[in-house]
């Protein structure tokens, strides 16, 4: 088959159940073999037709000549001392995402991509270091859950389709997921579909830095959990370290964050708070945040994430003793917070690391050079006071 051919071919993971239902009907065929197709693809991983075996075989015939199935090829793979795996996922024209595998004794969690690169700019993301290149298609987000699924289970000798080894899924890889709210939809509705991925909404989480109009569509469209980037309490603080807050300041937010709890599927956001050294990690900061989410009456709970530094981040990683202590302080006012473990950072796989391999189509470098100028200003002043 050559390259163009391949081009013409409807990749199948593009496809949610109502998606892959209109195509089989465009191409003369009766609903159940959508579900069937959907049962194969995505409960037994399998990508090649002939061995569908209760497929018709004049269906298996027309799949060859329409269609594939196609998930983003690794062109690199690093396996943690923790148990923590990454897959580099080569998506074309010199880019490149990742999505790392995380292991409890509990769960598995597979933290997944949604853009090539990101353009939100947040001051402390080396991700964002790497400009914005696209959106990932819904067969690029659904195939790295595809990819991950199908090498852990050989490697664990897994055959029984019910058995899964990952059973939480996030999207905090690369990009802003709601800048990409469509394909992302789609993928959600695949990976919660019972003839898919049979994911429990409670187990899919969305992360977004606040797009208030975009989390309004996503409670609409396929509510799953909400994890919010804050950061930061104050709209002069967050300004700093993310971009997105002049659009969406924190009380927008806020009431975004109400309204989606009207239809989430738990009684509460996760806040995630990244803590910079000497920034956001004292205890006056832990406060006001207390303070945010009282005023703003927001069930919630906190998961700490002490920064990761990066080559020219310029900013610094909090001690021990501050994280613990404004742990602490928010557990005493009635919080739940938990600290976010380090895991994978020996394959540089840990919250804030997931660079990749981006090409830079923006005026980034201007920009860095303001961040890190704002950087300097902010570490300054804090040690100052």
């Amino acid at each position: 088959m050559t390259a163009k051919e391949t081009t013409e071919l409807v990749n199948l993971l593009d496809f949610d159940a109502e998606g892959l239902r209109e195509w089989c009907a465009s191409i003369g065929e009766k609903p159940f073999r959508a579900t069937q197709l959907t049962r194969w693809i995505h409960r037994r991983q399998v990508s090649d037709f002939d061995q569908m075996t209760d497929l018709a075989k004049s269906f298996r015939e027309k799949l060859r000549k329409l269609a594939v199935i196609e998930p983003p090829v690794p062109i690199a793979e690093k396996k943690s001392s923790d148990g923590t795996r990454k897959w580099l996922f080569d998506v074309g024209g010199g880019n490149a995402v990742e999505a790392v595998f995380i292991p409890e004794d509990d769960r598995g969690t597979l933290c997944i991509s949604s853009q090539a690169g990101c353009a939100m700019g947040c001051l402390f993301c080396s991700t964002g270091k790497q400009g914005f290149n696209r959106n990932l298609s819904t067969s690029e987000i659904v195939g790295q859950l595809w990819w991950a699924e199908r090498e852990l289970c050989r490697d664990q000798g897994i055959t029984d389709p019910n058995d899964r080894v990952i059973s939480n899924v996030v999207l905090m890889g690369m990009g802003e997921p709601l800048q990409n709210l469509d394909n992302v939809i789609r993928a959600l509705r695949i990976f919660l579909d019972d003839n898919g991925y049979g994911l429990s909404r409670r187990r899919v989480t969305v992360s977004t830095s606040g797009l208030v109009n975009q989390i309004d569509k996503l409670a609409e469209a396929a509510p799953v959990a909400l994890a919010v980037s804050l950061h930061a309490a104050t709209d002069e603080l967050r300004d700093k370290l993310m971009p997105v807050n002049k659009k969406h300041p924190v009380s927008q937010l806020m009431a975004a964050c109400r309204r989606y709890l009207r239809v989430a599927p738990r009684d509460f956001i996760t806040f995630e708070y990244v803590m910079l050294g000497g920034i956001n990690d004292s205890l006056e900061d832990a406060d006001r945040l207390v303070e945010l989410v009282r005023r703003e009456r927001v069930p919630c709970k906190f998961n700490l994430i002490p920064f990761n530094p990066f080559p020219q981040s310029d900013l610094e990683k909090p001690t021990r003793e501050k994280v613990l202590a404004f742990c602490y302080r928010l557990n005493e006012a009635g919080y739940v917070a938990t600290v976010r473990k380090t895991r994978g950072d020996d394959i540089d796989a840990a919250c804030g690391q997931l660079a990749g391999e981006v090409r830079d189509r923006t005026r980034r470098a201007e920009r860095l050079a303001q961040q890190k100028k704002e950087a300097a200003v902010i570490l300054h002043r804090h040690n100052k006071d």
